[in-house]
């Protein structure tokens, strides 16, 4: 069905009982619920437990209000992020898989992280939106008392508020790393450096799916010092590298990645950027980008659609279309433009020098 035709059906089913926007104009308490039982340890709790829990147990080992607990038990289990069974009149909450596997920090692939992110940072900015929609620029100076200009001065602004950062950019990977890494085979690379590579998460998919290769992530000094001291693995196969990517030196490579790098910063910069890559890449070397990607028709992704609203409220970036991306890849000497599309929140696109 073509999306115009889907649209005109919504918008006319929607003029009997207009249920989509209702469930629209809710999606802030939907998101806050999830925030809030995180924050409070409610899936610690169920996943230590083992067994279903009444609100009353529940409230008392989190020493909250049964009313309030029960209330928000509820609510997660009409979100289908918990399940309820009722025995004697009395309800019995537990865990689902898909709670216990994102949602509980004791998981390997706990997205908690990133929610306390969300909760602690995004959300506050986004209550500006209509102000940076306005002015058409981030809202931290609103929002944090800091400078707009200086984007990733207020990101590091303390090594508090860095590590939490570094914690979203780490848990992100924790779901997209294997469909970002084999989205295209790499394997004639031998020398990759992830440019901007944080905590090295990206980068140790690609050491395990390129055993052939090596990998090095680039961050900034301070990045490196957090990352080694807070995300270091036992016999890591990375290497890190201190610098500044875009006033010092980068590494030699074979393939730069680039990954949720180039959506930060306004087109001047990016191509900045990019053709210092391109300068220092090896002839028939290339170049990974790894952005969330619209779509050309503008209908979607919806996620990309709002990460590129975040952008507007948090950075001086935005989210592009795959042939926005290869402008940008083609004016900094880039050629043989691929996309692959992976079907998750991170698209890929390859150029060859």
């Amino acid at each position: 069905m073509k999306p115009l035709i889907m649209a005109e059906q919504l918008s006319q089913s929607e003029l009997d009982y207009p249920f989509k926007l209702l469930e629209y104009f809710n999606g802030f308490r939907v998101s806050k619920v999830i925030f809030s039982a995180c924050e409070l340890g409610v899936f610690d709790l169920l996943l230590q437990s083992q067994k279903s829990l009444s609100a009353e147990s529940v409230s008392q080992e989190l020493q909250a209000s049964q009313d309030g607990m029960e209330r928000l038990l509820d609510a997660l289990v009409g979100i289908d992020i918990l399940d309820v069974e009722i025995t004697q009149g009395k309800a019995f909450y537990s865990s689902t898989d898909v709670a216990n596997l994102y949602l509980a920090k004791a998981s390997p692939k706990s997205l908690y992280n990133m929610i306390a992110y969300q909760s602690q940072t995004i959300y506050p900015l986004w209550n500006h939106l209509a102000d940076a929609v306005r002015e058409g620029k981030n809202q931290n100076e609103k929002t944090l008392n800091m400078s707009s200009d200086q984007i990733f001065e207020t990101l590091y602004r303390s090594e508090e508020e860095m590590l939490k950062f570094m914690q979203l950019m780490h848990a992100t990977w924790v779901v997209d790393t294997h469909d970002v890494v084999t989205a295209f085979d790499l394997s004639p690379f031998k020398t990759m450096v992830d440019v901007g590579g944080c905590t090295g998460g990206l980068a140790r998919e690609l050491a395990k799916a390129y055993p052939g290769s090596t990998v090095t992530v680039f961050d900034l000094p301070k990045v490196v010092e957090v990352a080694k001291k807070h995300f270091s693995v036992p016999d890591d196969s990375i290497a890190f590298q201190e610098g500044d990517f875009f006033t010092g030196e980068l590494p030699e490579g074979d393939l730069y990645i680039v990954a949720r790098i180039i959506h930060d910063w306004k087109e001047e910069k990016c191509l900045q950027l990019l053709h210092k890559l391109c300068k220092q890449c090896k002839p028939d070397g290339g170049i990974l980008i790894v952005e969330a990607m619209l779509n050309e028709n503008r209908r979607g992704p919806v996620m990309t659609q709002l990460f590129s609203l975040n952008m507007l409220v948090q950075t001086e970036g935005k989210e592009r279309t795959p042939s926005e991306y290869f402008r940008l890849l083609s004016s900094a000497g880039f050629k043989d433009l691929q996309v692959r599309r992976t079907g998750k929140s991170y698209d890929c696109i390859l150029g060859i020098k």
